[in-house]
């Protein structure tokens, strides 16, 4: 079984994922050398369609923790030129890339002092999602099914057992999986578009601990995870994926929220039992059963990571979320329930984005060296479309999609 559906999720990858044309290069960037199985696979699928030539790029967390324990501090913000090389590359030769990510073994930063931990980028530098950002890259995102994620997810390595719940969750279950994930795309697509139509003042999330509002940046659109690159290929940046989502207006997120499951920071570890309160835009309290000082460190990296970029909706409907289970893992975990994202906007949602940075702020679009997703929503949660007079429509309610 583990064979087949490592056959099958390289294959979305390659197809669904990067949408790989012939005679392009790929890049497939595994977090863990003990990834090698899919890798190869994936590897061999991009040949089967056509790829010129494909680089395998192995990161080694070990490694990595070796570095923030006895590397001198000032060096860890460190990014070496060749590998700052893989990504002009492939921004020169308009390549793909497959990024295989696996939580970056949380057990090993625990001891780890944060404010450490914070500096180092690696694997994923800043010119990487700069350019994402500009569509200089078709890139896709993908779990990196190996016995360390097993680890993570289940608490043992049994690889079969994580792929008999990863096989519904990235619908390689179904005869074509290709064609279940255009039709679910296309469901996606026509969510968006509705919001698109009613265009919001903002979105009033409300119940469970919840009393959230969040202001919805004039002009900006509502989107799925496919996108498209600056030469027109289209690609879904991430599989799975099951939510709809925009780029809010900075200045207007006022309120309190309890983050309904635990939250993975790439560079610092586990978040669980998180409670933001938001005055003026910005984080100004908060509470955690675990990890708040790991949390004030990420948004204390700059003026923008304690302000929102992202609002995403999700509905019972999602398959992660049906699957009743608590990944503790960003890339699965934010497709379970709607969610906000720290950081970072999304420049693609804003076609008439300046490019000057102190444009953009003013506008309202954030801006941030840091992304970091945290989950808002469920069955306690009902989110609500706020029009500009104040009156509210109901989206979500009892965890079903009721916007029509």
């Amino acid at each position: 079984m583990s064979a087949d559906l490592t056959r099958r999720l390289a294959e979305l990858a390659v197809v669904t994922g990067v949408n790989l044309q012939p005679g392009q290069d790929l890049v497939v960037l595994a977090w863990d050398p003990e990834q090698a199985p899919l890798v190869r696979a994936v590897c061999d699928c991009a040949y089967r369609h056509g790829a010129r030539f494909v680089n395998a790029v192995y990161w080694d967390a070990h490694v990595k923790h070796s570095r923030l324990t006895h590397a001198p501090t000032e060096t860890l913000d460190f990014v070496p030129d060749w590998w700052n090389t893989v990504t002009t590359e492939a921004v020169a030769r308009g390549s793909a890339v497959i990024h295989l990510h696996t939580p970056a073994r949380p057990e090993l930063l625990e001891d780890i002092p944060p404010e450490r931990a914070i500096r180092d980028v690696m694997p994923i530098p800043r010119m990487f999602w700069d350019a994402v950002d500009q569509g200089d890259i078709v890139w896709t995102v993908v779990p990196g099914v190996w016995p360390g994620l097993a680890q993570s997810i289940l608490g043992n390595g049994d690889v079969d057992t994580l792929w008999e719940i990863l096989a519904p969750i990235l619908r390689l279950d179904a005869r074509d999986p290709e064609a279940a994930w255009r039709d679910h795309m296309a469901r996606l697509r026509d969510r968006a578009a509705l919001l698109q139509r009613r265009d919001f003042h903002a979105l009033h999330f409300r119940g469970g601990g919840t009393d959230l509002t969040v202001g919805l940046l004039p002009g900006a659109r509502w989107v799925t995870a496919d996108s498209e690159s600056r030469w027109g290929q289209s690609y879904v940046g991430n599989l799975p994926t099951e939510e709809v989502f925009t780029t809010p207006d900075y200045r207007r997120t006022e309120g309190v929220v309890r983050i309904t499951r635990p939250v993975q920071l790439p560079r610092l570890g586990l978040v669980e039992g998180l409670w933001l309160r938001f005055e003026g835009g910005r984080v100004t309290d908060i509470k955690a059963e675990r990890g708040a000082d790991r949390v004030r460190a990420e948004l204390a990296v700059d003026p923008g990571a304690a302000r929102l970029g992202e609002v995403a909706l999700v509905d019972g409907s999602s398959v992660v979320g049906q699957s009743g289970r608590v990944f503790g893992y960003g890339l699965i975990d934010e497709n379970a329930t709607s969610h906000i994202a720290l950081g970072a906007g999304f420049p693609h949602t804003l076609p008439d984005l300046p490019d000057d940075p102190d444009a953009q702020l003013a506008l309202g679009f954030n801006r941030s060296e840091c992304h970091d997703d945290v989950m808002i929503g469920g069955p306690e949660v009902d989110v609500f479309g706020v029009e500009a007079d104040g009156e509210e429509a109901p989206v979500i309610v009892d965890d079903r999609w009721v916007l029509a």
